[in-house]
């Protein structure tokens, strides 16, 4: 399953529909109780490629990069214009934005990671397509330079230090990434008078594992 560490046009996923699933196994008993079961520890999200289009010149683009990945043959980097940072959309990424572990004095590997907290409850999300030049470390509060301290690798989303960080020294990132997807079609199929008439093709996305 081969991933091209290429972004889809991302004036394009600007006006795209899209976001988070969940899959949840709902059992209804006869005293009309619910048992509910999740077999995903993690969310995968969809979007619709196809709503992001404003002219036939997009449509080109959409058909150029969709018959180089080669339909839903090559993974490919997603920006989602709704959730893209460690931070709020409004605000600048900062190396005190999320804490990724504690160092214990012999490992030198994190994985970046993005929390979501609600109502006591919370869910770490792994991010494993960081964007080149955006991410951003600290270490019990001090900031970390990169390649003198540590590198990233932006195919995977660890982080690896040069020594490893002290014992319960907490680590914290900023950063910005792409989602993981693929297309989820092998066929796209576009009419220019549908399109002129504001008709937009269907081209669904869905994110992949890695």
């Amino acid at each position: 399953m081969a991933f091209h560490e290429v972004r889809f046009p991302a004036n394009l996923s600007f006006g795209s529909v899209g976001g988070p699933e969940r899959r949840t196994e709902i059992v209804t008993l006869t005293n009309g109780f619910e048992e509910r079961n999740s077999p995903w520890a993690h969310s995968r999200r969809r979007y619709d490629a196809g709503v992001g289009l404003r002219s036939l010149d997009d449509v080109e683009r959409l058909l150029a990069f969709f018959e180089a990945r080669g339909g839903q043959l090559h993974g490919f980097r997603w920006k989602d214009w709704a959730d893209f940072k460690s931070c709020a959309p409004s605000q600048a990424e900062g190396y005190e934005d999320q804490l990724i572990g504690h160092g214990d004095g012999v490992n030198r590997v994190f994985q970046l990671s993005k929390l979501y907290a609600s109502g006591g409850a919370e869910y770490r999300r792994p991010i494993t397509k960081p964007v080149a030049g955006s991410v951003k470390l600290g270490v019990q509060g001090g900031y970390q330079a990169e390649a003198a301290d540590w590198a990233v690798d932006l195919a995977t989303g660890q982080v690896t230090f040069v020594d490893p960080p002290a014992e319960g020294a907490p680590i914290t990132a900023g950063f910005e990434f792409d989602v993981p997807v693929r297309f989820d079609t092998d066929a796209v199929q576009v009419s220019v008078q549908s399109f002129q008439a504001g008709d937009m093709p269907q081209v669904p996305v869905v994110e992949v594992r890695i």
